[in-house]
């Protein structure tokens, strides 16, 4: 079987590796509804709650590198069975934990086995599909992936309220052990062999794939792009847009949560689209990337400056640009595939990976900071002049990272030019 002739092989490969995806997401996403619950289940604050999600965030940011190792050494088949385990008994776990310290560490895993997913499935897709259908597919993974998020409300909701605590994380685990039986079964590394393997992962060799990976300007460059593009969508849709929309602009809660599934749908919306423009014109998904950041700079001054609260056609263009910052950021993977060579995949994607969720956490910490600096006291008097304050932070990621965006997308430009001049001149036809 190869690619051109295991298209249906591939599409059921890829299905497979999208409902563990998804479960992941699922999972990430189950606490978003869990709060109060939680809250009551280990009589804890809601700084200690929100310790949760950012326990979460930094383990699936610090593992992505090693997980690019571990993918590049074991091949996606054994590390998304891997996470998918993990995944399962950290849920199990998370069930019958009584106590904050253990929900604490069950949450850890649960982060784990998340980071093993994602990138080891864009892997599976560029070892299944034809390259032209590579870009579609990997956009349509993260999008259709993140609607675990939506998935995981309504079942939750009802299920906490039915059935409680243990029973309804009980139930989300088990799908896990369904999915493992179908990953065996259906999901094979590439089209000709089960299961591959690199080299022994030795110090020396680890040092020097990571090194190869890193010192490609494309590498970077899709580091940069995954770093610049997400972080406004995420931290809106994770933690401040709910407050921002309420206590900073005047919103009801209703047409707040109207505005976030807006995002969510823009999201969605964006990816085909932008899949398009990276498989058709791969010279400009840089320049694709920098005019949509540049959208986001522009929509989210008009906003922090406009006089009182902005109304809300302006607060439905913010939630539709930003959102396109959610698929903008897979082109970034799009980067590193064209730049490395198959054995160090994984290692690119991983640091690939690590870009977007830096810069989230970051401004979820700063935008705290910053909250906490202009309005000193409960969280209820923040204002809408303290979140201007605070959103306008993003300006310094946006800088920074425009300024990278732009420094290696010449390099690599040249960097392809020395070492592919032939494949250099198409993708400049195709432009």
């Amino acid at each position: 079987m190869t690619r051109e002739t295991g298209h249906h092989g591939a599409v059921a490969v890829w299905l497979v590796g999208l409902l563990v995806y998804l479960l992941a997401v699922f999972h990430r996403s189950s606490m978003a509804v869990a709060g109060l619950a939680a809250t009551d289940r280990f009589g804890i604050s809601a700084s200690e709650l929100a310790t949760f999600t950012m326990l979460q965030l930094l383990v699936y940011a610090a593992m992505q590198v090693p997980v690019g190792l571990l993918l590049d050494r074991f091949g996606s088949r054994r590390v998304m069975l891997t996470g998918l385990f993990t995944l399962t008994v950290a849920q199990t776990g998370f069930a019958f934990a009584d106590t904050y310290a253990l929900a604490l560490l069950s949450r850890l895993f649960v982060g784990a086995g998340d980071a093993m997913i994602f990138i080891c499935v864009l892997r599976l897709v560029t070892s299944w599909f034809l390259e032209r259908r590579i870009p579609f597919v990997t956009q349509m993974t993260g999008i259709l992936g993140q609607s675990g998020a939506i998935i995981a409300a309504v079942p939750m909701t009802l299920g906490l309220r039915h059935l409680g605590w243990t029973p309804t994380y009980l139930i989300g685990a088990s799908v896990g052990v369904v999915l493992a039986i179908a990953l065996v079964l259906v999901v094979h590394d590439t089209p000709e062999e089960r299961t591959i393997s690199g080299p022994p992962l030795s110090f020396a060799e680890i040092r020097l794939g990571l090194a190869e990976a890193w010192s490609h300007p494309g590498t970077r460059l899709g580091l940069w792009t995954h770093f610049t593009t997400q972080f406004s969508a995420t931290t809106l849709g994770l933690l401040w847009g709910y407050p921002f929309f309420v206590r900073g602009q005047g919103l009801s809660s209703e047409t707040a949560g109207l505005l976030l599934t807006l995002l969510v749908v823009a999201v969605m919306a964006a990816g085909p689209g932008l899949a398009w423009v990276t498989a058709h014109h791969p010279f400009h998904r840089s320049t694709m990337v920098i005019s949509i950041v540049l959208s986001m700079v522009a929509v989210w001054t008009t906003v922090l400056v406009w006089p009182g609260n902005a109304p809300l056609w302006l607060l439905v263009l913010l939630v539709v640009v930003v959102g396109i910052g959610g698929p903008a950021s897979m082109v970034g993977f799009d980067f590193g595939r064209t730049s490395n060579p198959a054995h160090r995949l994984g290692s690119a994607t991983g640091i690939i990976n690590q870009g977007g969720f830096v810069a989230s956490l970051l401004l979820v910490v700063m935008v705290g900071l910053v909250l906490d600096w202009r309005t000193p006291g409960s969280g209820a008097s923040f204002t809408p002049e303290a979140f201007r304050w605070a959103m306008a932070t993003q300006y310094l990621l946006w800088g920074i990272g425009l300024t990278q965006i732009w420094r290696y997308r010449r390099r690599t430009r040249a960097r392809l030019q020395a070492d592919d001049p032939e494949g250099y001149a198409r993708m400049a036809r195709l432009a």
